[in-house]
């Protein structure tokens, strides 16, 4: 094989025109921006392209289901074959033979967008320490919202608190010159302890659940995923770029959220608010009302003790290797909690809607 690195995530979508890959595997957060990006252009709300895709993501989810496909959902989505052959083109996935996505949880609606025109994303999941993926969806066998069964060679097994193992010979030696710490990762059986809370079905297909220190365990002691409520949201629409749930410890959960800097500008242009930067648009009434929007849609996707309750709009943006996210787009929470400390009080000492900051 060759293959192409893209040192600049902003000159992504360029690359791929331009390679036209064959495998593809992006973190989670270039595929939502791309999403956000197409849906910005070419499926425009109230526009035939959005009644195609609207109508294939239906397809999509009966498939995964199971289900017949109804016969006008069929017949709506195929009138769209023509333009997503088209986009699958413009972004150089049309030669794709399998795409992934990993590192981090992937929201489900950006799983069924890309399935919805022809793009068939699929999550896989590894470690540092397993030296690459030990589950990962087949793409002639793809289940959305799981990382797929074990790759050859690899074991998996549940701990009796849920605990993800994993057992295989590509799993590390240990860590370097720290045998404490390779003890209480691999234990005398050679099995991994991931860190990792999951699900593996009847056709051992695993669900990643969430990281086992970061479940959310509210004052009541009930256990929540973070990275559920997170996904719930940031899959409810375009304007929500990244999100922190927080209710460690306390009566309800609250969330900081980021606008996303590509879709952001392209509301404001419809709103009347266009030339305004992502700090000012922070501060507008009426990107507030269209994130509570989206908050309240991704709040009916989950329980009620799940539900986002209050919400901090912050300014600017979270860039890869910054205080808030990882290289790869994984949430830095406690540097995050610590941070925005003041504004997470807010949330809780105030009365109604939280202070944007």
């Amino acid at each position: 094989m060759t293959i192409t690195s893209c040192p600049n995530p902003k000159e992504v979508v360029q690359y791929l025109g331009m390679v036209k890959p064959t495998w593809f595997f992006a973190v989670p957060r270039i595929w939502e921006k791309l999403k956000s990006a197409l849906e910005a252009s070419v499926f425009a709300a109230d526009s035939p392209e959005r009644e195609w895709l609207d109508a294939a993501k239906q397809k999509v989810e009966h498939e995964q289901a199971g289900e017949t496909v109804p016969d006008d959902v069929a017949a709506k989505a195929a009138e769209g074959d023509a333009k997503f052959a088209e986009v699958r083109g413009f972004i150089g996935l049309d030669q794709a033979a399998a795409v992934n996505v990993g590192a981090a949880p992937t929201p489900r609606d950006v799983l069924v967008f890309f399935h919805a025109i022809g793009v068939p994303l699929a999550e896989l999941w590894g470690m540092s320490e397993t030296c690459g993926a030990g589950t990962v969806n087949p793409p002639e066998k793809i289940k959305i919202g799981t990382v797929g069964p074990a790759s050859p060679g690899v074991e998996l097994k549940l701990a009796e608190d849920g605990e993800l193992l994993m057992r295989s010979d590509v799993v590390m030696a240990g860590y370097r010159n720290l045998p404490d710490k390779t003890a209480e990762a691999i234990d005398s059986d050679g099995w991994l302890h991931t860190g990792d809370i999951a699900e593996i079905d009847e056709d051992g297909y695993v669900k990643i659940v969430d990281r086992k220190k970061e479940i959310i365990i509210n004052a009541a002691g009930k256990n929540m995923s973070p990275a559920n409520i997170e996904s719930a949201l940031k899959g409810a629409g375009p304007l929500i770029g990244q999100v922190v749930a927080i209710g460690d410890a306390r009566p309800f959960n609250t969330a900081l959220i980021v606008l996303d800097p590509d879709f952001a500008p392209a509301f404001a242009a419809q709103n009347g608010l266009d030339g305004r930067t992502l700090e000012q648009l922070a501060g507008e009434e009426a990107v507030r009302a269209a994130v509570q929007a989206e908050v309240d849609r991704g709040n009916e996707q989950l329980a009620r003790v799940e539900q986002i309750k209050k919400f901090t709009i912050l300014p600017g943006d979270w860039l890869p290797g910054g205080d808030e996210v990882t290289p790869t787009m994984k949430l830095k929470r406690k540097p995050i909690g610590e941070k925005y400390a003041a504004a997470i009080e807010r949330m809780y000492s105030s009365v109604g809607h939280p202070d944007r900051v």
